[in-house]
């Protein structure tokens, strides 16, 4: 039975990264629009002048 245990052992963990590396190389450019979009508007917001707040 031990003998089994540190078989499995390997054959799980090669498994875990197998499904670890299928997560990393996925594509992830769909979302871009709407991060460019963010970060534009961050950009924006960044480079306004603050009028008569009274705050630093």
């Amino acid at each position: 039975m031990g003998v089994l245990v540190w078989l499995i052992i390997p054959l799980v963990a090669a498994g875990a990264a197998v499904v670890y590396t299928a997560w990393a190389a996925r594509d992830r450019r769909a979302g871009d629009a709407a991060e460019v979009a963010g970060y534009e508007r961050f950009r924006e917001a960044m480079q306004r002048s603050h009028s008569g707040s009274g705050s630093v």
